[in-house]
């Protein structure tokens, strides 16, 4: 992010306008006086070494140094560190159903790109709120993490299709659940939940989830998406989705169980038609939830990037002072030089431009924006490639074990973690580091080395709520490992007692009953195994909608 710490000296850069304004003027004073003294074209011709085309290039070169001199006095900056800032708003998980039934045109465009639609309106409407998206069919996954970063929501919104989840149906429950688990450990904050739905839960168990998502301090808005007379689902290749038997598959908005959800959750049920009035409504129920101080990242500490203006100034007053108004004799052999000196100076100036502009911090930059976009492969190229050019840049080392940690290779991870956190400087992106070894740690079960990394992290920036939660889950974590490891133990001894018992205790017969009774109970357990499984896909050949 690039910014100008004296941005009050811009307004030097109107000056330019009235100096070309002068050079205007002094031009059509020069030919007034020369058409006094004669006619122009002789006197052109008596000073054949003259040239008003160099005359404006020098002035041209000249103001644009000017130009780079005025830049760099008003100290332009390059944000390089991020930190969090407090802000008062609401927490806002959203919930959509991606299954099959979506796709029915009774609400245009259709179901899903209505439902798009109005949590992007919804977004344009948040300011310091946080946002979520979770998506559902038979099963449920986060989209997008809780953030405040509405350009992300927006570009993860574009992107879902109901072939996201390969199993279909419609589990309003397991996105309940999930959701109530999305949000952040923050106290005494407005915390929404909105499932966008036609209804058709297949599962059961969307009220008590709800219930059970109220009592956290929870509000689950339902928003009924559908007509109730129904409609077809289109396939996409010119005919609509049929069941099992043949029939075409008629889907409905089921208003009596979208209002029992939302009423178990205390929150409001909206029904959503081809009309603006469900967002009005939503946007009113939101605003009265309780807005809480959150932390949301921004930057915080910036380098001064004046060095590139002062060095494009100084060529251009190089080139300035290279280029006469008057034909050099020393030169008047080298017609190329006299003809385009002034062009290969400046190529030469936006060369070493270029070159710059190719640093450790362009390939970063490069890398930001693979990352924010969801190309993390990408992403970790250019971070590499800014390895090359500067090996201990620990900016480039962070976000290179993000990319990795996003791609679960988290022993590499780790590797460039610490990295970063030898050659970092703040205390702030130290702990980063290690706060992010934490989690690594903690996702393997190694407590010990997780909760050394959480303390680490805490030296440096003590009032990190998350790694002190963090900290605390790793804590008891540990010492309750040891008992289930003593538990799992104990159960496997008595397990292989009961299957080796004393040979002086077990004849012959006894063994062969023995092996009967488990070869039979081995049967029975297969038999149900595949009876599960035959229900199962039933079910989903049945309901893949």
């Amino acid at each position: 992010m690039l910014r100008f710490e004296s941005p009050i000296y811009l307004y030097l850069l109107l000056i330019i306008p009235v100096f070309f304004g002068l050079m205007v003027l002094a031009e059509y004073r020069r030919r007034k006086a020369i058409n006094k003294m004669g006619d122009p074209l002789l006197i052109a011709k008596l000073m054949p070494d003259a040239s008003a085309k160099r005359r404006w290039i020098k002035f041209g070169a000249l103001q644009l140094a000017l130009v780079m001199l005025i830049l760099m006095v008003a100290r332009p900056q390059m944000g390089t560190k991020v930190s969090n800032e407090k802000r008062n708003g609401i927490e806002c998980i959203i919930a959509m159903d991606i299954s099959n039934s979506m796709l029915a045109e009774d609400v245009q465009p259709s179901r899903l790109d209505k439902s798009k639609m109005l949590v992007e309106n919804l977004v344009d409407k948040f300011n310091n709120d946080k946002i979520g998206l979770i998506v559902f069919a038979g099963e449920a996954f986060v989209q997008l993490p809780i953030t405040s970063d509405y350009v992300s929501a927006k570009m993860f919104l574009q992107s879902i299709e109901p072939s996201l989840i390969d199993t279909q149906g419609t589990d309003i429950a397991q996105a309940i659940n999930l959701a109530s688990k999305s949000f952040t450990q923050q106290d005494k904050i407005g915390k929404a939940i909105i499932v966008i739905t036609d209804g058709e839960d297949h599962e059961g168990g969307a009220s008590e989830a709800a219930k059970a998502a109220m009592k956290k301090g929870m509000n689950v808005f339902i928003l009924g998406i559908g007509d109730t007379n129904g409609a077809p689902i289109p396939t996409g290749r010119g005919g609509y989705l049929t069941d099992n038997t043949g029939n075409t598959v008629m889907t409905r908005l089921n208003e009596q169980m979208c209002r029992e959800v939302a009423a178990a959750g205390k929150g409001t049920y909206i029904h959503v038609d081809n009309t603006s009035a469900a967002q009005e409504r939503l946007n009113d129920e939101l605003s009265k939830l309780q807005q809480g101080s959150m932390k949301s990242v921004i930057y915080s500490e910036y380098n001064e990037q004046f060095q590139v203006f002062g060095i494009l100034c100084v060529l251009l007053l190089i080139i300035e002072i290279c280029i006469n108004e008057t034909m050099n004799p020393f030169f008047s052999k080298f017609k190329i030089f006299h003809k385009g000196a002034a062009c290969t100076l400046l190529l030469l100036a936006l060369g070493s431009m270029s070159v710059m502009a190719q640093n450790d911090r362009a390939h970063i930059r490069k890398g930001n924006r693979f990352y924010r976009s969801g190309a993390i492969e990408q992403a970790e190229v250019e971070y590499s490639k800014a390895l090359t050019k500067k090996d201990n840049n620990p900016q480039a080392l962070y976000n290179l074990a993000c990319t990795y940690m996003q791609q679960n290779k988290d022993s590499l991870a780790a590797v460039y973690f610490d990295k970063a956190s030898n050659a970092e400087t703040s205390k702030f992106r130290k702990s980063k580091s290690f706060h992010n070894v934490g989690v690594i740690y903690q996702r393997h079960q190694m407590y010990a080395e997780a909760i050394k990394a959480y303390e680490q992290s805490l030296r440096l920036n003590p009032n990190d709520n998350e790694t002190r939660y963090n900290l605390v889950l790793c804590k008891r974590n540990q010492k309750n490992q040891p008992q289930e490891n003593k538990q799992k133990q104990q159960k496997k001894q008595k397990k292989e007692q009961k299957k080796e018992p004393p040979k002086d205790q077990m004849s012959k017969d006894n063994a062969e009953q023995l092996l009967q009774a488990a070869m039979q109970q081995e049967k029975n357990t297969q038999h149900k195994l595949k009876k599960i499984k035959t229900q199962t896909q039933s079910k989903n050949l049945q309901k893949n909608w």
